[in-house]
């Protein structure tokens, strides 16, 4: 078990199921694919060596013999800046998960979360396993709230969140089918379990009324 985070911490929730969530999926065999934050880190630490380096040249040759070197670098770290941002909002767009199974599945997943509003909301993307098939994008938006992996003490519990991903994502629910159908089962006894107690009710309702008469 995890350790606790703060409950109310809507953040801390969202970032800690954002962990959760490729651990489950690699587990199924699902191969992740880095090159968003592969990306990003590299755009990110050029801009740092970029001013790291003007940085002690200035020190060391004064501003005089490098104020044309700086003008350049300058402009180079905040292009590099600006690429950094385009590429977190235009291509990362929140995602947490790319990647792709032997069959050929793709799967991308990014996550998202409402100011204020304690609910896990996740944009899922994935094609078409048949290799004879053209390349189809198959979409769904899926949202739960976090009480429904997360204790009352700010513990993740890995196996309801597991269940509710596989049972909203039909690539997940093929890939690990046995611990949804185990969900399934209990969840449609239950079901029936109600529906017989409302049956019964009904029933014995409708005899006391007859018996007043």
């Amino acid at each position: 078990m995890t350790p606790p985070i703060a409950v109310y911490s809507l953040p801390d929730l969202k970032n800690t199921t954002d962990d959760a969530l490729p651990i489950y999926l690699t587990s199924l065999d699902f191969q992740q694919s880095h090159l968003l934050t592969d990306v990003r880190l590299t755009l990110g630490y050029s801009a740092v060596v970029i001013a790291a380096i003007t940085f002690y040249f200035d020190y060391k040759l004064g501003w005089d013999e490098t104020k044309e070197y700086t003008f350049w670098a300058v402009i180079a770290y905040f292009a590099l800046n600006g690429a950094l941002t385009l590429w977190i909002f235009l291509a990362e767009r929140g995602t947490i998960f790319r990647g792709s199974n032997k069959n050929g599945t793709l799967l991308i997943i990014a996550s998202s979360m409402t100011k204020h509003t304690p609910v896990y909301k996740l944009t899922v993307r994935w094609t078409d396993p048949e290799p004879s098939a053209s390349l189809h994008w198959d979409f769904r938006e899926i949202s739960a709230p976090f009480t429904t992996w997360f204790s009352i003490d700010g513990h993740f519990i890995a196996k309801p969140f597991q269940q509710w991903l596989a049972a909203e994502v039909p690539v997940v629910r093929k890939a690990d089918g046995a611990r949804l159908g185990k969900s399934i089962e209990r969840g449609a006894g239950a079901e029936s379990t109600s529906s017989r107690d409302q049956g019964c009710d009904s029933m014995a309702s409708t005899r006391s009324r007859k018996g007043k008469k």
